[in-house]
């Protein structure tokens, strides 16, 4: 009788699963469309079913066109930064990491212009330590409440004036400089807030992507996740040099 023995992969698997066994699985992803919110400059997506098992063939089949970004996706440094790392250059290492979730939902109900200040990141750390390295800190605004209506996503004012909620400069300073983050996520469209945004300005999105780091556009369901101790799994297609592209994200918690 030959004796067997446990393998280095059986370990891992025994492992893995024992630290899932009886975790949540919180999608974060919205589904995309046509006609769905996105960048005015950017035309909608086009989609046509190319084969059809309803219509008697093999199998089904859709050609897709869109823009990278569109829906739910991953902005990677080059996105705005000459010669950062693409699309395809993100290690797989950068796609499960610590999930940590910044909640100013409660100030953005009351004022949608809102953005987090240095004593909501202090705040976190006085209830659950340290953010780790290399972790990818989401904001929650619960705008993602809104999609897929584009008026209520934009929140025009009558001058045309956007007010939407987004990230502040010395919350992301700090995230990259003195706790080295990997990346970041928001709900709304944009890094920058509506009231920078309506000018022009998306000074914030260029910093954080020349800084190297990658940040999800448009997430969704944040309220369904705590703030700390969950992973966040974040993937996308890989094609070469891409600027962009949609992503599939969930939070494991």
């Amino acid at each position: 009788m030959i004796a067997i023995t446990e393998s280095p992969v059986h370990d891992l698997w025994s492992a893995a699963a024992s630290v899932l066994s009886g975790r949540t699985y919180t999608d974060l992803t919205h589904a995309f469309h046509a006609g769905q919110p996105h960048f005015p400059a950017f035309p909608d997506e086009q989609r046509r079913e190319l084969f059809s098992i309803e219509r008697g063939d093999g199998f089904t089949t859709h050609e897709f066109r869109l823009i990278g970004q569109w829906g739910t996706h991953i902005d990677p440094p080059a996105h705005f930064a000459s010669g950062g790392r693409t699309v395809d250059q993100l290690p797989v290492d950068e796609m499960i990491l610590p999930l940590v979730v910044l909640d100013i939902s409660e100030r953005v109900a009351g004022n949608p212009d809102s953005t987090p200040v240095l004593a909501d990141v202090h705040a976190w750390e006085e209830r659950n330590g340290r953010i780790p390295e290399r972790s990818f800190v989401a904001l929650r605004t619960d705008w993602w409440r809104k999609w897929p209506d584009g008026e209520k996503m934009a929140n025009l004012d009558e001058a045309g004036i956007s007010h939407t909620p987004g990230w502040s400069r010395e919350v992301l300073e700090f995230l990259i400089d003195e706790r080295n983050i990997a990346a970041v996520g928001h709900e709304q469209t944009d890094t920058d807030p509506g009231l920078a945004t309506s000018r022009g300005d998306l000074g914030l999105e260029r910093y954080l992507l020349e800084q190297d780091r990658w940040q999800i556009e448009l997430l969704a369901h944040l309220d369904a996740v705590p703030e700390a101790n969950a992973l966040v799994v974040a993937t996308w297609a890989k094609p070469l040099g891409g600027s962009g592209f949609p992503a599939r994200v969930f939070a494991i918690h």
